[in-house]
């Protein structure tokens, strides 16, 4: 358990892979702080889980990532309640599928705001006791739309592909400060994010859903199967490694080969 003692904030961590982040820094001793939307009771559940899991603490914030006050708030009751941040993890994300004339712009504004500014608002609070330490890891949760584009994600495309800029310029200030940078970029995940998309597609580009599934979801994925939880959940423990404090300022393609196109 080679993170005991260290704490981990993760947003967006309620669910899909967010909670799978949370349960394997857990299991490597991290006192973890989760953060998120959900049904009250079974939120408590994962924090009950979490803590038993790491034989430390944990702790679950309801912090609204369009509210940079908020979000500041989240980054003080960690450091108050768990210690100050060593890992962050950026990973709150919410999806919305229209052609760009047709994109409503109060879903533009939300998808920027979640995706991408909440990653700075986190990072710019918890960097300063990292620096302070002498030792961080800050992984964002991109996507292979951090490197390419699909239609009618205008909004997603936009605020990943930023994404994969904001890290890239976060890990060369920090280069000698004892912290990386990195941005995990999946292909497509089995999630509730992927799922609720599924109509959407389908009403946008008047297929079934198997259609959407397999040529539009999966159609540019060689190995054409779903990428796992588990599987990004492994690269972002090997990140918090001693053996991983070169890779910095990189965006690490988790795709089934999307992006080797």
């Amino acid at each position: 358990m080679f993170l005991k003692g260290k704490t981990a904030l993760i947003t967006g961590s309620t669910s899909g892979i967010g909670l799978g982040y949370a349960r394997a820094l857990a299991a490597q001793g991290a006192n973890v702080m989760i953060n998120g939307f959900g049904d009250a009771d079974l939120i408590q559940s994962y924090v009950a889980e979490l803590s038993k899991v790491s034989g430390g603490k944990a702790h679950y914030s309801a912090a609204d990532m369009t509210v940079p006050d908020s979000i500041r708030a989240m980054v003080s009751e960690c450091t108050n309640l768990l210690g100050s941040p060593d890992i962050l993890i950026n990973n709150a994300g919410i999806q919305h599928v229209a052609p760009v004339d047709e994109f409503p712009e109060d879903k533009w504004d939300a998808i920027l705001s979640i995706i991408l500014s909440s990653a700075f608002h986190t990072t710019k609070a918890a960097l300063p006791a990292m620096k302070a330490k002498g030792w961080g890891r800050i992984i964002n949760t991109g996507s292979m739309h951090s490197l390419v584009a699909s239609p009618f994600k205008s909004a997603y495309n936009a605020a990943k592909h930023g994404l994969a800029g904001f890290t890239k310029t976060v890990a060369l200030e920090v280069a000698t400060e004892g912290i990386t940078v990195n941005n995990i970029c999946p292909g497509y995940v089995w999630t509730s994010l992927v799922e609720n998309q599924i109509p959407d597609t389908m009403k946008a580009r008047g297929l079934t859903r198997d259609q959407v599934i397999n040529d539009v979801l999966l159609a540019n994925q060689p190995q054409k199967k779903f990428v796992q939880v588990e599987q990004l959940a492994a690269l972002a423990v090997f990140l918090c490694r001693d053996e991983a404090s070169a890779i910095t300022g990189t965006n690490l393609s988790v795709d089934g080969g999307w992006t080797a196109q």
